[in-house]
C-alpha cells in the first residue's frame, strides 16, 4: 500500500511565525526546498555541470538558487551586496567547479532558505511598501516586490532544473 503524497506546502496551513501577508513567500520557498530534495536524490555528481542542448547546468541552477535568494533578501533589508556576495555571483558562471558537490549545493540552499524564513518572520508588514533600490543603479522597487520576486524566481529555477535533471537522468539510463 502506498502512502498518498503530502499536500503542497501552501495547502498545509500557515507557516508558524511568518506574518500573514508573507505566507505565500514562505510557502513557495518551502515547496522549492521539498521539490529540490526529491529531484536531486541520487543525482550523479558527474552530471552536475552538464548542459544538455546548451541550457544551464544543474550546478548553475543550484548555485543560482542560493545566490539570488541571498541577494534579493539583502536588497529587501535595504543593504548593498558585500564583496563575498559579488564573488559568489561571479562564480555562478564558472563551470565546472571541481570539488563542488550536489550535497554541498543542497546544504547551501537549505541554509539560505532557513535564513530567508527567519528574515520573513522578522519583517514588519508595515514596511512592505517601503522603497528599496537594487544594485548600483538603485532600480526602484519595494520590500514586498523583492520578497515575492525571491519566491517566484526560486520556483522558476526549480522548474528549469527539473527539466534539465530529468533529461540528464534519462541520458544516464541509456
Amino acid at each position: 500500500m502506498t502512502t498518498p503524497p503530502a499536500p503542497e506546502v501552501w495547502q498545509r496551513g500557515p507557516v508558524e511565525g511568518i506574518p500573514p501577508l508573507l505566507q505565500p513567500v514562505a510557502h513557495a520557498l518551502l515547496q522549492a526546498r521539498e521539490e529540490l530534495e526529491a529531484l536531486m536524490r541520487g543525482f550523479s555528481e558527474e552530471l552536475l555541470w552538464e548542459q544538455p542542448a546548451g541550457v544551464a547546468s544543474p550546478g548553475f541552477h543550484l548555485q543560482h538558487l542560493s545566490g539570488v535568494l541571498d541577494r534579493l533578501l539583502t536588497y529587501a533589508r535595504g543593504e548593498t551586496l558585500s564583496p563575498g556576495q559579488l564573488e559568489l555571483l561571479r562564480l555562478e558562471n564558472v563551470a565546472p567547479q571541481p570539488g563542488v558537490t550536489v550535497s554541498q549545493l543542497l546544504s547551501r540552499f537549505h541554509q539560505q532558505t532557513d535564513h530567508a524564513l527567519r528574515q520573513l518572520s522578522q519583517t514588519d508588514e508595515a514596511t512592505l511598501t517601503d522603497f528599496r533600490g537594487i544594485g548600483r543603479k538603485q532600480i526602484p522597487t519595494n520590500v514586498i516586490g523583492l520578497l515575492v520576486h525571491a519566491a517566484e524566481h526560486t520556483m522558476r529555477h526549480i522548474g528549469q532544473l527539473n527539466v534539465t535533471v530529468r533529461v540528464l537522468k534519462s541520458w544516464a539510463v541509456q
